[in-house]
């Protein structure tokens, strides 16, 4: 997958933008950034529920999810463009949104699951 891809799935949510976080393209809901592109531009940083989802991730899917020092402790993981697959982002688009956005709006939304 491809960012312009991704930004396309994530378009699908409600009031996504397209604007930049720590300098670099983002999504964001309300102001809020839920994923951005890496500097490398090969990797994207997706927040998640917590530590244990992103620990959880990696264990599950090593090819498609990692995590850096840097991000180690923090409620977000890593996942290489090249391995996402569609269905996978649009799971972690809705999460992340979801963990972003305001509660009316999570609220208004019907369910992903």
């Amino acid at each position: 997958m491809k960012w312009p891809a991704l930004v396309r799935l994530a378009r699908g949510l409600p009031e996504v933008t397209l604007d930049t976080w720590y300098g670099t393209p983002a999504l964001k809901v309300r102001g809020k950034g839920f994923v951005r592109l890496k500097e490398d531009g090969a990797d994207v940083v997706f927040v998640t529920d917590g530590v244990d989802e992103q620990e959880a991730l990696c264990a599950a899917l090593p090819r498609v999810f990692h995590i850096t020092d840097h991000y180690r402790g923090w409620p977000a993981v890593l996942a290489r463009l090249a391995a996402l697959t569609p269905a996978i982002a649009r799971e972690r688009l809705e999460v992340a949104w979801r963990a972003k956005a305001p509660a009316a709006l999570v609220k208004a939304r019907k369910p992903s699951r």
